[in-house]
């Protein structure tokens, strides 16, 4: 496995750094390329946004190591897991009205501060405490996935008057530099954690100043932002989900989204629990091929949206490569829990349609939710998806016939069909749309004056 992760990394680098030069060179063409407050305005959003992120992806490779470092069993770290994932849950529709009403600005220095404390918790060994940190990290995960993109969304829109056509482009870059600082973070916390021999515990130190480095910019740099109006508490939360209930286009983009993001939340939990427990192999390494995986599937996300390519549609063929991936891992994955090296190449491929999805995804969100409701209704997605990753690893990672590992293959893989089924039909209805809009245009054309008698 050690020579499989360190021989990926090397093919994998040219294919990515070829189709980042390729698509580099479309993007120069773009008029927002040449526009210099879009620019600043980017830069201003990416360095605060770009600090968050290194530290949440400096933990990733090994929070399943360090609780397994600590003597806990798989039952008691899929419990921890499942805390985090039920702080979501909890907290989550709660972020979005702060967000609104008492400002994102604040909320996204309330996250530094609570994810930093989340990261110090790490040090103890005491399970109660761990506890306690995951449930932390939730909430802060709640708010770096909601208070951040309703902030910017907020800004350019709002502040900047910023054409809605280029949110995909900063989407699309933050897609690519996200992978960029992913793969850096996984070498970064290997070396640490593995060639330093500081242990598991060793990246999550190391978070903590770009937690706190994010925080102080986004204090001293940031405008404060809210809602256009204010409202109360359960206002807030039953106009979020009213909007989601009864629009058909933002009910779907919600399945998708808990759907397939759940198969990832549970797939983070699979890929460092379930792996040969004969030899550690360089966690930091797999995580960083899986970062450049990425980084790949966001540049051909890029080429197909300059080929005209609908975001619906790059939504779809994302789910489809997982559905395929998680396929292949039913068939491939041994008794006893362990992947081999056909699963370890499926694993690739989702991390591909990751890169090919999440860029998509923003761009339907910020074209179809409301912006007055948009941290609300997003946090009302992350409920289904939260509850659905807490299901799958309580019920079935605890199998007592030691296949629990490929039945929660088999239940990704159903939960991505149902994505797809969402998908088409998400595809249908806006081509309906389009249909109804142009036969109005022709009918008010017949209409019209110039066109009487």
């Amino acid at each position: 496995m050690i020579i499989l992760a360190y021989s990926t990394f090397a093919l994998l680098a040219f294919p990515c750094v070829a189709l980042h030069f390729l698509t580099s060179r479309g993007k120069a063409k773009e008029s927002s390329g040449n526009n210099p407050n879009f620019v600043n305005f980017q830069k201003q959003y990416f360095l605060a946004y770009f600090l968050a992120l290194s530290a949440d992806w400096l933990q990733g490779p090994y929070l399943y190591k360090l609780y397994s470092h600590y003597g806990f069993l798989e039952s008691q770290i899929a419990i921890l897991y499942v805390c985090g994932f039920a702080s979501s849950v909890v907290f989550g529709t709660a972020t979005g009205l702060m967000a609104d009403r008492f400002g994102r600005r604040k909320l996204c220095i309330t996250f530094s501060l609570v994810y930093s404390v989340s990261c110090l918790t790490k040090l103890s060994r005491n399970y109660g405490v761990l506890i306690i940190g995951r449930i932390l990290g939730g909430v802060s995960t709640s708010l770096l996935f909601s208070a951040f993109e309703a902030w910017y969304v907020h800004e350019h829109i709002e502040t900047h008057d910023f054409p809605t056509e280029w949110l995909p482009i900063t989407f699309t870059r933050a897609t690519f530099w996200n992978g960029v600082l992913a793969i850096v973070a996984g070498v970064v916390a290997n070396f640490f954690a593995g060639t330093l021999n500081l242990g598991p515990v060793a990246p999550f130190v190391l978070a903590i100043p770009f937690l706190l480095a994010s925080g102080a910019i986004v204090a001293q740099t940031w405008n404060e932002n809210y809602a256009q109006k204010k409202v109360k508490f359960s206002k807030t939360c039953g106009e979020g989900l009213r909007h989601v209930f009864s629009n058909k286009r933002i009910m779907l983009i919600g399945a998708m989204q808990s759907l397939f993001e759940s198969v990832m939340y549970i797939f983070v939990f699979l890929w460092t629990g379930a792996r040969p427990r004969r030899r550690d192999p360089p966690l930091g390494i797999i995580f960083s091929n899986f970062m450049i995986c990425i980084m790949i599937g966001s540049s051909l996300y890029q080429i197909l949206t300059n080929q005209r390519y609908s975001a619906q549609l790059v939504v779809n063929m994302a789910i489809i490569m997982a559905l395929v991936s998680m396929v292949i891992c039913v068939g491939s994955t041994k008794p006893l829990n362990e992947h081999s090296q056909m699963s370890y190449l499926a694993f690739l491929f989702i991390e591909i349609a990751c890169g090919l999805y999440f860029p998509a995804m923003g761009y339907l969100r910020s074209r179809y939710l409301p912006e007055t409701h948009r941290a609300s209704i997003m946090n009302w997605f992350r409920v289904p998806l939260n509850l659905i990753a807490c299901i799958g690893l309580m019920i079935l990672h605890d199998d007592p016939s030691k296949s629990g590992t490929r039945h929660i293959f088999i239940l990704c893989s159903i939960l991505l069909s149902v994505a797809l089924f969402c998908g088409l039909r998400f595809t249908v209805l806006v081509k309906d749309d389009s249909a109804e809009s142009v036969n109005g245009d022709v009918a008010n054309s017949s209409n019209s004056p110039r066109n009487m008698p």
